[in-house]
C-alpha cells in the first residue's frame, strides 16, 4: 500500500544496509548497494587501462549480452524497472495519471501519424540530423610524440534549435501533452537549456508554459532566462537550485493534474519519465551509428558524454548498448574534488535510495538527507542520476569517471581555441576527460564526444572563474 507522502516526493530516510526488500509505491527510503555480489571478473586489458587512468578496475563485459537480455525481460514484466532501479515511488493519487501517460507514450511509439509529425518537426524545426564533426585540430593536439592517437569526432547537438539536445525531448513531449488534451506545461530547469527548449516547443504548439528555476541558477544563467521570457514562458523563481526547482514544478503539476503536464527534461523521476526522455533522445545515437557508417564504414570505438542525470548520455549510449566492442563512458562533475564534499559525482560517491519518485544512486548524508550537488556546469548539479544509468553502472556496461571544475574550464577554452566551437560547460566535462582517455587508446581509435550544448551562456561564468583563480 502506498503511503501519503509529499507531492514533491520527499527525501528518503536511511535504512540499514542489510535490508533487501523493495519498498512499495510511495515509500521514501534508502537501500545500500550490496557489497561484493556476482560481478564478473575484471579482464587484464580493463585492469591495465584503469591503472593508467588512476581509477578502480573496470568490470568485464564478457557476460553483458545475457545480463542485458535479462534486464529487458524484467522491464517487460515490471514497468519502468532497470534491474532494481526506477519504478513509481509516488502517492496513490498520481498512479492513475502516470499509468495514463505510460499508455499514451506506448501508443505514440507505434502511431505512424505521430511519428511522421515528430520526424518532420525534428528535421524542419529542430534542425536534425546534427553533424558528426571530425575535430581535426583537437585530434592533432592529442597525438603522442610518434604522431599517433585517436580520431576525435563531436556529435554537434549544440547546433540544434535552442542550442542543446534538450529540444529533441521537449518537442516530442509537448506534442504528447497536446494529444492528451493538456492546456499548460510546467517544467524545471537548471542550466536553462531545457527551459528554453520547453518554452520554444510550447510556443510552437500553442501551449501555456511555466518554467521553474532556482534563484542561484537564474543568477548564473541569466541569458537563458531572457530567452525563456521572449518565447512566452512564465519563469517562476524558487529559493535554491535545480533540485528545489524540480520539487516545486512537481508540486505545481500535482495541483492541476487534469489540465497541466509535467515535461521532464532529465532521465529521472517516476516511470514513464526516464524511459520517455531516453526514447526521445535516442535519435542522437541512431544518427551517430548511421553517420559513422557513412564516414568510415563502421562503428565508433568509444562514446563519451557528460552525466548530470543522464539525458544526453543515454541519448548517445542507448543505440550501442548491445555493441560490446563500443565503450560507453560517462563523465560526472567532480567540482572542487571528490574529497572536497563539493561535487556532483552521484555515480562515483552516491548510495542507492529513492528521490523524486524513483530508485537510483543519490548523494546523501549518513542520515539519508539529500546533499546539495556542485559543478561549474549548472546542468550537472543534481543529487541523483537516472535509473537506467544506475543499472548500467552496476552491470559494468558503462564506465563512469569525474573531472573537476578546473579541468572543465580548461577543456572549454581548448575547444574554443582549437576548433572555434564554444561548448557548454556541461559538455566540457566530457571533453576534459579526453586528457586522461586519449593516451590509453590505440592509434586510429574513433572517439565520439557528445557536444550536448552551446556554451555562450557560460562565457561570463568562465571569465569570472578565471579572474577568481588568478
Amino acid at each position: 500500500m502506498a503511503c501519503h507522502c509529499k507531492s514533491a516526493f520527499a527525501a528518503p530516510a536511511k535504512l540499514p544496509s542489510s535490508s533487501s526488500s523493495l519498498p512499495s509505491k510511495g515509500v521514501s527510503m534508502v537501500l545500500h548497494s550490496p557489497a561484493g555480489g556476482n560481478a564478473p571478473a575484471v579482464s587484464q586489458e580493463a585492469a591495465v587501462a584503469s591503472r593508467v587512468l588512476g581509477l578502480p578496475p573496470l568490470v568485464s563485459t564478457k557476460t553483458l549480452p545475457r545480463r542485458l537480455l535479462e534486464a529487458e525481460k524484467q522491464r517487460d514484466d515490471i514497468a519502468g524497472k532497470f534491474g532494481k532501479y526506477g519504478g513509481m515511488f509516488v502517492p496513490e493519487t498520481l498512479i492513475a495519471s502516470l499509468n495514463k501517460l505510460d499508455a499514451e507514450f506506448n501508443l505514440v511509439l507505434h502511431d505512424p501519424e505521430f511519428q511522421t509529425t515528430l520526424a518532420t518537426a525534428l528535421r524542419d524545426y529542430v534542425g536534425r540530423e546534427t553533424p558528426l564533426y571530425f575535430a581535426q585540430r583537437l585530434t592533432e593536439y592529442y597525438k603522442n610524440d610518434k604522431g599517433e592517437g585517436p580520431e576525435i569526432y563531436l556529435k554537434r547537438e549544440d547546433l540544434s534549435h535552442g542550442g542543446a539536445h534538450k529540444i529533441n525531448n521537449a518537442i516530442a513531449q509537448a506534442m504528447l501533452a497536446k494529444r492528451l488534451g493538456r492546456k499548460s506545461v510546467v517544467a524545471a530547469t537548471g542550466a536553462g537549456q531545457h527551459g528554453v527548449a520547453t518554452a520554444a516547443a510550447c510556443a510552437k504548439l500553442g501551449l501555456e508554459c511555466t518554467i521553474v528555476m532556482g534563484n542561484l541558477d537564474m543568477d548564473r544563467q541569466s541569458s537563458t532566462v531572457i530567452s525563456m521570457k521572449l518565447l512566452g514562458a512564465q519563469v517562476k523563481c524558487v529559493e535554491g537550485s535545480f533540485k528545489e526547482a524540480t520539487s516545486e514544478a512537481i508540486r505545481t503539476w500535482v495541483g492541476d493534474l487534469e489540465n497541466s503536464y509535467f515535461l521532464a527534461g532529465t532521465a529521472v523521476g517516476p516511470h514513464p519519465s526516464p524511459s520517455m526522455v531516453r526514447e526521445f533522445q535516442s535519435i542522437i545515437g541512431k544518427e551517430t551509428r548511421k553517420q559513422a557508417v557513412e564516414k568510415w564504414g563502421g562503428k565508433p570505438d568509444v562514446l563519451v558524454a557528460c552525466v548530470g542525470s543522464g539525458s544526453n548520455a543515454l541519448g548517445l549510449f542507448h543505440e550501442f548498448l548491445k555493441d560490446e566492442d563500443v565503450r560507453l563512458i560517462g563523465v560526472e562533475g567532480a567540482g572542487a574534488g571528490l574529497n572536497s564534499g563539493s561535487h556532483s559525482s552521484t555515480l562515483a560517491r552516491g548510495e542507492v535510495g529513492v528521490y523524486h519518485g524513483a530508485m537510483s544512486y543519490l548523494l546523501q548524508d549518513e542520515e539519508g538527507q539529500i546533499l546539495g550537488a556542485h559543478s561549474i556546469g549548472v546542468g550537472l548539479e543534481y543529487p541523483a542520476v537516472g535509473p537506467e544509468l544506475s543499472f548500467l553502472k552496476d552491470i559494468g556496461r558503462a564506465e563512469f569517471y569525474a573531472v573537476t571544475d578546473q579541468e572543465a574550464i580548461d577543456a572549454y577554452q581548448r575547444l574554443c581555441r582549437l576548433e572555434g566551437i564554444i561548448p557548454a560547460l556541461e559538455a566540457s566535462h566530457a571533453l576534459a576527460f579526453l586528457e586522461k582517455l586519449c593516451p590509453t587508446l590505440p592509434n586510429g581509435a574513433r572517439v565520439v564526444v557528445n557536444c550536448s550544448g552551446r556554451g555562450d551562456k557560460d562565457a561570463t561564468t568562465v571569465f569570472k572563474y578565471k579572474l577568481e583563480s588568478m
